[in-house]
Protein backbone atom coordinates (compact mmCIF):
# COMPACT_ATOMS: atom_id res chain seq x y z
CA UNK A 1 0.00 0.00 0.00
CA UNK A 2 1.10 3.15 -0.56
CA UNK A 3 0.38 6.44 1.74
CA UNK A 4 1.73 9.44 1.19
CA UNK A 5 1.13 12.91 3.10
CA UNK A 6 1.95 16.52 4.06
CA UNK A 7 0.75 18.76 6.70
CA UNK A 8 -1.57 20.93 5.22
CA UNK A 9 -1.97 25.16 5.52
CA UNK A 10 -1.52 26.96 8.89
CA UNK A 11 -3.12 24.49 10.89
CA UNK A 12 -0.76 21.93 9.86
CA UNK A 13 -3.86 18.76 9.57
CA UNK A 14 -2.51 15.94 7.95
CA UNK A 15 -3.99 15.54 4.69
CA UNK A 16 -2.93 11.64 3.30
CA UNK A 17 -3.52 10.18 -0.21
CA UNK A 18 -3.82 6.28 0.03
CA UNK A 19 -3.27 3.82 -2.69
CA UNK A 20 -2.51 0.10 -3.52
CA UNK A 21 0.51 1.02 -5.80
CA UNK A 22 1.64 3.72 -8.05
CA UNK A 23 0.02 4.08 -11.12
CA UNK A 24 -3.36 3.23 -9.75
CA UNK A 25 -6.87 4.45 -8.70
CA UNK A 26 -6.44 6.47 -4.84
CA UNK A 27 -8.28 8.26 -2.14
CA UNK A 28 -7.64 11.64 -0.46
CA UNK A 29 -8.06 11.74 2.98
CA UNK A 30 -8.70 15.29 4.72
CA UNK A 31 -7.60 18.00 2.41
CA UNK A 32 -7.33 21.30 4.66
CA UNK A 33 -6.24 24.55 3.92
CA UNK A 34 -4.53 25.08 0.68
CA UNK A 35 -4.41 21.37 0.39
CA UNK A 36 -4.81 20.94 -3.52
CA UNK A 37 -1.19 21.77 -4.74
CA UNK A 38 0.07 19.13 -2.51
CA UNK A 39 -2.50 16.75 -3.38
CA UNK A 40 -1.86 17.11 -7.38
CA UNK A 41 2.00 16.72 -6.48
CA UNK A 42 1.60 13.37 -4.99
CA UNK A 43 -0.98 12.54 -7.93
CA UNK A 44 1.67 13.39 -10.51
CA UNK A 45 4.79 11.76 -8.79
CA UNK A 46 2.73 8.49 -8.35
CA UNK A 47 0.46 8.74 -11.19
CA UNK A 48 -2.74 8.36 -9.15
CA UNK A 49 -5.90 8.73 -9.98
CA UNK A 50 -8.34 9.66 -7.07
CA UNK A 51 -11.88 8.54 -7.39
CA UNK A 52 -13.00 9.67 -3.74
CA UNK A 53 -12.50 11.85 -0.91
CA UNK A 54 -12.75 10.41 2.95
CA UNK A 55 -13.55 13.11 5.81
CA UNK A 56 -12.63 11.98 9.32
CA UNK A 57 -14.33 14.79 10.74
CA UNK A 58 -16.02 18.59 9.71
CA UNK A 59 -13.86 20.94 11.52
CA UNK A 60 -12.33 23.54 8.65
CA UNK A 61 -9.08 22.42 9.21
CA UNK A 62 -9.43 18.94 7.84
CA UNK A 63 -12.46 19.71 4.83
CA UNK A 64 -11.22 23.31 3.37
CA UNK A 65 -10.33 21.73 -0.17
CA UNK A 66 -13.05 19.24 -0.06
CA UNK A 67 -14.84 21.50 -2.44
CA UNK A 68 -12.39 22.57 -4.88
CA UNK A 69 -10.67 19.11 -5.27
CA UNK A 70 -13.84 17.02 -5.25
CA UNK A 71 -15.00 19.63 -8.44
CA UNK A 72 -11.70 19.63 -9.40
CA UNK A 73 -11.50 15.38 -10.00
CA UNK A 74 -15.24 14.59 -10.24
CA UNK A 75 -15.24 12.33 -7.24
CA UNK A 76 -17.41 12.04 -3.86
CA UNK A 77 -16.67 12.74 -0.82
CA UNK A 78 -17.69 10.94 2.11
CA UNK A 79 -18.76 11.96 5.62
CA UNK A 80 -20.08 11.24 8.68
CA UNK A 81 -24.38 12.36 8.41
CA UNK A 82 -23.49 14.08 12.15
CA UNK A 83 -20.74 16.57 10.69
CA UNK A 84 -22.46 17.15 7.08
CA UNK A 85 -23.67 20.96 8.49
CA UNK A 86 -20.14 21.55 8.98
CA UNK A 87 -18.98 21.40 5.14
CA UNK A 88 -21.36 24.06 4.08
CA UNK A 89 -21.32 26.08 7.44
CA UNK A 90 -18.03 25.55 9.40
CA UNK A 91 -18.49 28.28 11.99
CA UNK A 92 -20.56 25.89 13.93
CA UNK A 93 -17.95 23.85 14.76
CA UNK A 94 -16.09 26.83 16.32
CA UNK A 95 -16.38 29.04 19.20
CA UNK A 96 -16.56 31.92 17.54
CA UNK A 97 -17.83 35.17 19.49
CA UNK A 98 -20.69 37.74 18.83
CA UNK A 99 -19.96 39.18 16.08
CA UNK A 100 -17.15 37.35 14.85
CA UNK A 101 -16.66 36.27 10.99
CA UNK A 102 -14.83 32.96 10.22
CA UNK A 103 -11.64 34.06 8.45
CA UNK A 104 -12.97 37.12 7.25
CA UNK A 105 -16.29 35.88 6.08
CA UNK A 106 -14.70 32.83 4.42
CA UNK A 107 -17.88 30.61 2.69
CA UNK A 108 -17.37 27.27 1.91
CA UNK A 109 -20.29 24.93 0.52
CA UNK A 110 -20.84 21.39 0.07
CA UNK A 111 -19.00 19.13 -2.75
CA UNK A 112 -22.07 18.51 -5.49
CA UNK A 113 -21.66 14.82 -4.40
CA UNK A 114 -21.80 13.51 -0.76
CA UNK A 115 -22.48 10.65 0.61
CA UNK A 116 -22.38 9.82 4.32
CA UNK A 117 -20.50 7.22 6.59
CA UNK A 118 -21.89 4.17 8.68
CA UNK A 119 -20.42 2.72 11.41
CA UNK A 120 -19.32 -0.28 10.67
CA UNK A 121 -19.50 0.18 7.19
CA UNK A 122 -16.94 -1.61 4.88
CA UNK A 123 -16.23 0.38 1.85
CA UNK A 124 -14.10 -0.60 -1.47
CA UNK A 125 -12.46 1.99 -2.75
CA UNK A 126 -9.46 2.04 -5.20
CA UNK A 127 -8.60 -1.23 -4.51
CA UNK A 128 -8.61 -1.52 -1.12
CA UNK A 129 -10.83 -2.24 1.74
CA UNK A 130 -11.67 0.30 4.81
CA UNK A 131 -13.99 0.03 7.80
CA UNK A 132 -15.52 2.70 9.08
CA UNK A 133 -15.68 3.13 13.23
CA UNK A 134 -17.65 6.19 14.62
CA UNK A 135 -15.96 7.86 17.17
CA UNK A 136 -17.45 10.94 18.60
CA UNK A 137 -15.98 13.21 21.55
CA UNK A 138 -13.63 15.26 19.32
CA UNK A 139 -17.16 16.16 16.99
CA UNK A 140 -20.59 14.23 16.86
CA UNK A 141 -19.69 12.75 13.38
CA UNK A 142 -15.67 12.02 13.65
CA UNK A 143 -15.08 8.68 12.50
CA UNK A 144 -11.68 6.80 11.73
CA UNK A 145 -11.08 4.91 8.63
CA UNK A 146 -9.13 1.31 8.83
CA UNK A 147 -7.36 -1.05 6.17
CA UNK A 148 -6.76 -4.57 7.22
CA UNK A 149 -2.84 -5.64 7.95
CA UNK A 150 -1.51 -7.60 4.85
CA UNK A 151 2.11 -9.86 4.53
CA UNK A 152 3.49 -6.79 3.94
CA UNK A 153 1.98 -4.30 6.25
CA UNK A 154 0.10 -4.16 9.82
CA UNK A 155 -3.53 -2.56 10.14
CA UNK A 156 -3.17 1.24 9.30
CA UNK A 157 -5.88 3.18 11.09
CA UNK A 158 -6.37 7.05 10.17
CA UNK A 159 -7.14 8.39 13.30
CA UNK A 160 -8.29 12.11 12.52
CA UNK A 161 -8.70 14.49 15.46
CA UNK A 162 -9.55 11.08 17.93
CA UNK A 163 -5.61 9.72 18.59
CA UNK A 164 -2.27 11.44 18.55
CA UNK A 165 0.87 10.33 19.19
CA UNK A 166 0.91 11.36 23.27
CA UNK A 167 -2.37 13.41 23.27
CA UNK A 168 -6.01 13.26 21.99
CA UNK A 169 -8.62 15.71 19.91
CA UNK A 170 -9.56 18.72 22.15
CA UNK A 171 -13.46 18.57 23.55
CA UNK A 172 -13.81 22.05 23.91
CA UNK A 173 -15.55 23.19 20.65
CA UNK A 174 -19.03 23.04 20.14
CA UNK A 175 -20.26 19.06 19.89
CA UNK A 176 -17.31 17.81 21.79
CA UNK A 177 -17.49 15.62 24.50
CA UNK A 178 -14.53 14.00 27.06
CA UNK A 179 -16.80 11.44 28.01
CA UNK A 180 -17.26 10.83 24.48
CA UNK A 181 -14.07 10.96 23.37
CA UNK A 182 -12.48 8.51 26.27
CA UNK A 183 -15.28 5.86 25.13
CA UNK A 184 -14.53 6.19 21.46
CA UNK A 185 -10.61 5.35 22.52
CA UNK A 186 -11.54 2.25 24.41
CA UNK A 187 -14.25 0.89 22.22
CA UNK A 188 -11.78 2.30 18.41
CA UNK A 189 -8.70 2.40 19.80
CA UNK A 190 -7.83 -0.10 22.21
CA UNK A 191 -9.64 -2.87 20.80
CA UNK A 192 -7.18 -3.00 18.15
CA UNK A 193 -3.44 -4.71 17.63
CA UNK A 194 -0.29 -3.22 18.92
CA UNK A 195 1.36 -2.93 15.88
CA UNK A 196 -1.85 -1.17 14.49
CA UNK A 197 -0.14 1.93 12.86
CA UNK A 198 -1.65 5.38 13.76
CA UNK A 199 -1.68 8.01 10.93
CA UNK A 200 -3.57 11.09 12.92
CA UNK A 201 -4.74 14.28 11.81
CA UNK A 202 -1.87 16.02 13.11
CA UNK A 203 1.37 15.52 13.92
CA UNK A 204 3.53 12.16 13.44
CA UNK A 205 2.47 8.69 13.40
CA UNK A 206 2.49 6.34 15.96
CA UNK A 207 1.22 2.96 17.03
CA UNK A 208 -1.44 1.54 19.07
CA UNK A 209 1.05 -0.69 21.20
CA UNK A 210 2.96 2.75 21.80
CA UNK A 211 0.25 4.76 23.28
CA UNK A 212 -1.33 1.86 25.12
CA UNK A 213 1.29 2.33 26.93
CA UNK A 214 2.43 5.76 27.14
CA UNK A 215 -0.75 7.99 26.19
CA UNK A 216 -1.99 9.65 29.41
CA UNK A 217 -5.89 9.37 28.21
CA UNK A 218 -5.14 5.78 26.93
CA UNK A 219 -3.51 3.89 30.28
CA UNK A 220 -6.39 5.59 32.47
CA UNK A 221 -9.08 3.78 30.09
CA UNK A 222 -7.29 0.74 29.31
CA UNK A 223 -9.82 -2.17 30.34
CA UNK A 224 -7.91 -4.94 32.83
CA UNK A 225 -8.78 -7.69 30.18
CA UNK A 226 -8.22 -5.75 26.71
CA UNK A 227 -6.22 -7.55 23.84
CA UNK A 228 -2.79 -6.74 24.87
CA UNK A 229 -0.33 -8.25 22.59
CA UNK A 230 2.36 -6.50 23.64
CA UNK A 231 3.31 -4.65 26.83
Amino acid sequence: MLVAGFPAGSFAANCYVVAPAAGEECVIIDPGQDAEAGIDEILREHRLKPVAVLLTHGHLDHVWSVAPVCGAKDVPAFVHPDDRDLLSDPAKGLSLGPGQQLFGGLELTEPDDVRELADGAEMELAGLRFTVDHAPGHTPGSVTFRTPATQELPDVMFSGDLLFAGSIGRTDLPGGSHEQILASLARVCLSMPDETAVLPGHGPQTTIGRERVTNPFLTDTAPADGPHKGL
